[in-house]
C-alpha cells in the first residue's frame, strides 16, 4: 500500500480518453487482464509485471486521485468507482477479459463484476482475488485501525519494496490517498455474498502475515462450486509486485482456457 513515486517512461498515460488506463490496450490482444491497484497506490505499481500473461495483455487501471490523476477528486466508494469506470472500460470488453486485484484492490474488481452483471454487460471470464477476505467477511485489515503516522510508516515500507527511497513530500501526498482508500474499504461490506458468473480464483501467499489463505475461503460463496478454485503460492504479502513465475503461470492458464472457450463458442455459432 503506497503512492508510487515515479511512472516509467514505458507506461505513460495516453490521453484523457483513456485516463483510466495507464496505456492503451492493443487492438490485436487475444484477451485482457485489467489490474486494479490497491490502497494508496497507482497503476505504476505494476511496473515490474510483464506486458503479457499467456494470451492475455496486462492492462493497468488508474483510479482518480493518484499519480497522473492526482488533481481529480477521489472516487469515494467502490460502487461509485465501478459506475464511473464502466463507460470507459466497455469498449475494451469485446474479448475474453479478467480482473486482478491484490489486497484492497480485489474489492473494486468484485464490485465492478457485480455492476457489469447487473447491467447485462460482458462480465470477466475470471476474477482473480489475491490476499483479501471475501467482501461479506470484511472489512478486515490491520490498516483500518492505524493512525496516520502508522500508515505513513507502511507507505515508506512499500516504497522500499518497490525499489525506491521514501520521500517525505511524496509520502504526505500518498498518505491522503491511502486514508481515502482505507475508508472505501471500511465502507464496503455487502450484506450477503452475491454469486458472480465468472470463474473465481482466490490466490493466497504462504508467508503472508496480513491475510492467510484460510481467511480467504469465504470467496467460495461468491462463485459457483465448479467455477471456484483457491491456490496458495510461495511468497509474502508483497511478493506479487515482482510478478513471480507461478503467479503469471496461474493467470496465463486461466486466460488460455478463456480464449479456448471463446473460440469454441465462435465455431458453434458459425
Amino acid at each position: 500500500m503506497a503512492q508510487a513515486s515515479t511512472t516509467s517512461s514505458s507506461a505513460r498515460p495516453v490521453g484523457s480518453a483513456t485516463r483510466w488506463l495507464l496505456r492503451r490496450p492493443a487492438e490485436d490482444a487475444a484477451a485482457r487482464i485489467f489490474c486494479f491497484p490497491y490502497a494508496g497506490v497507482g497503476a505504476s505499481m505494476y511496473v515490474g509485471w510483464p506486458r503479457q500473461a499467456g494470451p492475455a495483455e496486462i492492462c493497468l487501471l488508474q483510479p482518480p486521485g493518484r499519480e497522473n490523476r492526482l488533481r481529480e477528486p477521489h472516487y469515494g466508494d467502490y460502487e461509485s468507482l465501478a459506475d464511473d469506470l464502466i463507460e470507459h472500460l466497455l469498449p475494451y470488453l469485446d474479448r475474453p477479459f479478467a480482473f486482478f486485484g491484490h489486497c484492497s484492490g480485489a474489492l473494486p474488481g468484485y464490485a465492478m463484476t457485480l455492476r457489469l452483471m447487473q447491467a447485462g454487460m460482458p462480465t470477466p471470464s475470471t476474477l482473480f482475488v489475491s490476499s483479501q477476505v471475501a467482501p461479506h467477511h470484511g472489512p478486515y485489515s490491520r490498516f483500518l485501525s492505524m493512525t496516520d503516522d502508522e500508515l505513513q510508516l507502511e507507505l515508506a515500507e512499500l516504497v522500499r519494496a518497490l525499489g525506491g527511497v521514501p520521500d517525505p513530500g511524496l509520502l504526505a501526498l500518498g498518505l491522503a490517498v491511502l486514508r481515502a482508500d482505507v475508508e472505501a474499504t471500511r465502507s464496503y461490506r455487502p450484506a450477503e455474498p452475491v454469486v458472480v458468473p465468472s470463474r473465481l480464483t482466490a490466490i493466497g501467499w504462504r508467508e503472508d502475515r496480513e491475510i492467510t489463505a484460510e481467511q480467504m475461503t469465504g470467496w467460495s460463496e461468491c462463485a459457483r462450486p465448479d467455477r471456484f478454485r483457491q491456490v496458495v503460492l510461495p511468497g509474502s504479502h508483497y511478493s506479487f509486485l515482482s510478478a513471480p513465475e507461478l503467479l503469471v503461470a496461474e493467470l496465463a492458464a486461466e486466460m488460455t482456457l478463456a480464449v479456448a472457450g471463446a473460440d469454441s463458442s465462435d465455431e458453434d455459432r458459425s
